[in-house]
């Protein structure tokens, strides 16, 4: 079994259906997603409202999914 990683939005969904990262690309992984905010300057979720991309992380998880 391969150990995989996996982020969870603040909404709880991931932010990449249909793929997993190594640890070594979990973070870079995140570093893109964020990317696509930065125009707007935040994060919009339905829970918690908008969130700072300064403060994302603290929002978000890591997960680690184990692949058959």
């Amino acid at each position: 079994m391969e150990k995989r990683y996996d982020i969870i939005s603040p909404d709880g969904i991931t932010i990449h259906p249909e793929k997993t990262f190594t640890r070594n690309e979990v973070l870079p992984a995140f570093s893109e997603w964020k990317k696509r905010f930065e125009i707007q300057g935040f994060y919009s979720s339905s829970k918690f409202g908008r969130i700072p991309l300064e403060d994302l992380d603290d929002y978000c998880e890591v997960i680690e999914v184990t692949i058959n």
